[in-house]
């Protein structure tokens, strides 16, 4: 059975040395905000950013949802918007342009070293992959909706694929190669990896957020969550998640002791 999660807020990031994202909430953070937190807020179908003391201001707003964000090295914030099939760049002081367009379902974002975009389109099934002058190319193909992207530390790129009670978590090396690297999941959504190279994966029906070692042994890391969907690390290694069905953010400290942010 699928599960319902309202959009409050969908997804977070975070641009190092400076801002953090969330999704349901999106989230993310950039360097150039000094560690401020970006929210797609779907309901009100804007961008919130938070300080890290909690204040609040409007970055952006519209006439769609953002489903995923992402900030590159110059601090440029990108989005996507499925319901038009957009992704938008954002520049620091807020102005925009279309990035790319004529998409199905884009949602999460991830960029590479190099700062190449990669869009994971749900409803194609596909992951394409854009120069940072925007020229498109496919990535991957044939997965089953495709959602939360993340790289790891050497480059390869980890994607959460799933079909509704069977799910896995696809590894890709920079050439393309696919190998499972966790199989037998749920509802898998936002992907994260820690300083230690510990990658952190939501799972929205079963409201945990599970940790994985480098080799795959899975743990759980947080649990009683309501949707979790996004999640995004701090340069202190604190773990912000957004929850969609309670339109929360939750901070957990490196051990895992929970707070709302």
């Amino acid at each position: 059975m699928k599960t319902k999660f309202n959009p409050p807020i969908r997804a977070i990031c975070n641009f190092f040395g400076g801002v953090i994202c969330a999704g349901a909430a999106i989230l993310i953070s950039s360097s150039a905000q000094a560690q401020n937190l970006f929210v797609a807020n779907a309901w009100a179908n804007s961008i919130l950013e938070f300080t890290p003391g909690g204040a609040q201001s409007t970055f952006a707003s519209g006439s769609s949802w953002a489903e995923g964000l992402a900030f590159n090295s110059a601090g440029d914030l990108f989005a996507s918007f499925p319901g038009n099939g957009r992704i938008v760049k954002f520049t620091p002081g807020g102005a925009q342009s279309t990035f790319a367009s004529g998409l199905s379902f884009p949602a999460g974002l991830a960029l590479n070293s190099a700062g190449d975009l990669f869009a994971a389109d749900v409803s194609g099934g596909n992951i394409y992959q854009f120069t940072p002058g925007g020229v498109k190319s496919t990535f991957a193909s044939g997965l089953s909706s495709p959602f939360g992207l993340a790289f790891n530390s050497t480059g390869n790129l980890f994607v959460s694929s799933y079909i509704y009670g069977s799910a896995n978590i696809y590894e890709f090396t920079p050439g393309g190669v696919k190998s499972i690297f966790a199989s037998g999941l749920s509802f898998p959504t936002g992907l994260a990896f820690n300083s230690a190279g510990y990658l952190f994966m939501s799972e929205a029906n079963s409201g945990n957020i599970y940790e994985f070692t480098p080799t795959g042994v899975r743990s759980t890391f947080a649990s009683g969550l309501n949707a979790p969907q996004d999640l995004v690390f701090d340069d202190a290694g604190y773990l912000f998640e957004a929850d969609a069905n309670s339109g929360n953010i939750y901070e957990f400290t490196p051990t895992g002791v929970r707070s709302t942010f």
